[in-house]
């Protein structure tokens, strides 16, 4: 251990070295505040010992200019008017202790000891203290990961579930054909029905697919100058033959015609979702309502799919954006469907920085927008 002296006396300075240098500490002196302070620059010490009373520069503040430079050493005063006043000031200027002269090696060593011994205890604690922050920290991350995985095993659980009901009606039907239980007449009418059962396949895969490519790389998709307009038209002409067969009625309230930086799979993907949940839990002869509004100086661009469907109850809502996750109404009125549609465009409204908003009433109809940033591409819109 080094100790730096700091003293005017001389008796005092060769005192102090003499009875701290037989516990076979290195020791220094300096007879004034600039020395100690030049001394202290030069070295590392782990005890300073400071007169409180010395020409020129005073103990107190010597020991503050020591602070700035070795935070952690341990500072204390020597002083012969020893007072409570100064006791209390020596303190609050930041000294650890103080000792009166006259004193004895005996005493002098104790409070250095006894110094020591409360800074290892303080370093301990805050060891303590930084060793529990990171268990803490570590304790989070364990949830977390054991919430991450729990999540992945019900979403493994529910995708099997999914995937295995078109897959074992595929199964079952060609069975029943290679073992000639189906006759010739009706044999094209259960192959139909295979095409069906092998589109919806096709359909879940492709959500997957989707779905996955959203949350690992969507922000790092290649993007291009996108015009929402064509893709909500594209996705409408997707639609045609269900809004026919359903005897739907489809609406534009207004149609502007912004742009956005962004990739066209994914912005005809939210299009696409909005409208297939609209068309799908509507009932025949229902109405769907679009509409796509620019507003410039908001910087801002909305787009809205209303529909006079089925409705979401207000408990269900929370959890329309989970994946898989269907509505026993939904259920009921459309016997297929993955559950992934909305938690897709959640997923791209997200990725541009957007929101989504939905209004639902049961037997009455549900309202969903999205509000998009208007990017410095829209502000050249294709009129």
């Amino acid at each position: 251990m080094r100790v730096l002296v700091v003293d005017d006396e001389l008796g005092i300075r060769e005192g102090c070295r003499r009875a701290l240098t037989s516990p076979g500490w290195e020791v220094e002196v300096a007879e004034n505040g600039p020395e100690g302070l030049f001394k202290l620059r030069q070295m590392p010490f782990d005890v300073v010992l400071v007169d409180a009373m010395m020409p020129g520069m005073s103990g107190l503040e010597m020991m503050q200019e020591a602070r700035k430079i070795a935070p952690d050493v341990i500072t204390i005063i020597i002083t012969g008017y020893a007072t409570i006043e100064l006791a209390v000031q020596a303190i609050r200027e930041g000294a650890h202790d103080f000792i009166a002269k006259p004193f004895t090696h005996e005493l002098l060593l104790h409070i250095i000891h006894r110094e020591i011994d409360r800074q290892k205890l303080r370093h301990e604690a805050q060891r303590t203290k930084e060793l529990e922050e990171k268990l803490l920290g570590l304790a989070r991350v364990k949830a977390e990961m054991e919430k991450i995985s729990a999540m992945q095993s019900r979403f493994m659980m529910t995708m099997v579930h999914t995937l295995r009901a078109p897959v074992a009606v595929l199964q079952n039907t060609v069975q029943l054909i290679c073992k000639g239980y189906v006759p010739p007449a009706e044999q094209t009418t259960c192959l139909q029905q295979v095409d069906q059962r092998a589109g919806e396949l096709l359909a879940i895969l492709d959500d997957l697919l989707l779905l996955s490519r959203l949350k690992e790389n969507g922000a790092s998709a290649k993007t291009e100058t996108v015009s929402l307009s064509e893709m909500l038209e594209a996705a409408l002409a997707a639609f045609k033959k269900e809004i026919q067969e359903y005897s739907l009625t489809v609406n534009v309230e207004r149609m502007d015609h912004p742009v956005i930086s962004g990739t066209k799979e994914y912005l005809q993907a939210l299009w696409t979702h909005l409208l297939s949940n609209a068309i799908h839990y509507t009932r025949p002869g229902g109405l769907i309502t679009l509409s796509l509004q620019e507003y410039p100086l908001e910087k801002r661009i909305i787009g809205k799919v209303t529909d006079t469907g089925i409705g979401i109850s207000p408990e269900a809502i929370p959890r329309i954006f989970e994946e898989f996750y269907r509505t026993q109404e939904a259920k009921s009125l459309q016997e297929t469907g993955t559950g992934l549609g909305l938690c897709i465009v959640q997923q791209i409204v997200s990725l541009y920085g957007g929101t989504l908003e939905i209004d639902s009433t049961p037997e009455v109809g549900s309202s969903f927008r999205f509000i998009l940033p208007q990017t410095a591409e829209s502000t050249g819109a294709i009129r």
